[in-house]
Parts: structure tokens; sequence; C-alpha cells
């Protein structure tokens, strides 16, 4: 599969479209199932500084289950909500840690699966990243790589790592101008950067 053109890129896109009627203002957090909260707890928060703002279903309460429960969510029958805690970054969304006892529950996506199949953040130091992300419990597949075309820069890089629970989650850094920049003038998020992301 070749890779769309500046221009190709540039003539399918517009501006950001401020009259839509949802009013969408970007991430507010992300969902992740673990098999094990507490522990994923010590991942985050040893591996990015992540913080425990909260928890919404207490371990030391009863679980959730329920016809109900199973309609809202579409899970199996059977399956019961062990606990669920709201994680707080320095900068960007929030992460929601849910813990579930499921008849049937799957392995972590990788990359190659259908849906939602990981999860990048924004890092300043890459290798530092990285060797929190193993000192923490997780694995590194293989080293920083330089982005690639309208992505790329001196110092643009990105790296793939898996979880101690074998989800996958992604390092990336882009503090130079990338390609596209020059041509749409218009950039993706940075921490702190202010809506619009334009120049």
């Amino acid at each position: 599969m070749s890779l769309p053109t500046i221009q190709t890129v540039r003539a399918e896109t517009t501006p950001p479209n401020r009259s839509v009627t949802t009013s969408v203002r970007g991430i507010d957090h992300i969902g992740l199932t673990v098999p094990d909260l507490e522990a994923a707890t010590r991942f985050f928060a040893s591996a990015f500084g992540a913080i425990v703002l909260y928890d919404a279903l207490p371990q030391s309460t009863p679980g959730r289950g329920g016809p109900e429960l199973e309609a809202r969510l579409g899970v199996p029958a059977g399956t019961v909500q062990v606990a669920i805690r709201l994680l707080g970054l320095a900068d960007g969304p929030s992460i929601e840690l849910f813990e579930y006892r499921s008849p049937v529950q799957a392995v972590p996506a990788t990359p190659s699966d259908y849906g939602w199949q990981h999860v990048a953040f924004y890092v300043d130091d890459i290798e530092g990243a990285a060797r929190d992300v193993v000192a923490a419990g997780g694995i590194t597949l293989g080293q920083p790589r330089p982005l690639p075309h309208l992505e790329a820069g001196p110092a643009n890089r990105f790296l793939y790592c898996r979880t101690p629970w074998g989800s996958t989650l992604e390092l990336i850094s882009y503090p130079d101008p990338q390609p596209y920049e020059q041509h749409t003038g218009m950039r993706r998020w940075r921490p702190g950067q202010p809506w619009p992301w334009t120049d």
C-alpha cells in the first residue's frame, strides 16, 4: 500500500469544522480493562507518573453485574465489574482502569486486530521513558525509530511497547517541525498547545 502524497492529503482535509453540533473538545479519557487493577496502577504510576484521582467502584465493595449492566455495556451474561479507577496524567486525557470477571475474556489486542489497538504517550525523552516502561515491568519492541514520511524530523521518533499484561502502547516525540505542517498550515496536538492547532 502506498502512502498518500502531501498534495492528496491536503486535498482530502478541510479546516476544523467548528459548526458541528456535537461540540467535541477532545479525548477525555481512555478506558482500559486490566487483569489486576492494583498492578496496572503501579505500572502507570511508575512508568508515566500517573496518579489515582478516584475509585468509581472500589475493590472493597460488591461488584456490579446483572442484565442491566450486560445490556448497557454489551458484555456476556455473567460479567461482573470488580473495580473502576481513574488515573490522571500531567497532560492529556485520563486513563480509566477496569477490572472485570467474565465467562468470556479475550487476550489484549495487538496492532493487527480490529478495534482500538494502542495508546500513544507523548514524551520529551523517549529513551528515558522506555527505561521507565521496562523498570515498571513492561517491554519495549525494539529501539526508538525515526517517524516516517510526513511526520519526519531530526528528533521525531516513536517506539512501541507492551504493558506487563500485554496491551500495546506507543512512546512518541515530535519536537521538530513535520513536513505536513508546511503544506497544510495545521499541526497535531502537542502538550500545552491550544486549539486550533494552526500557525
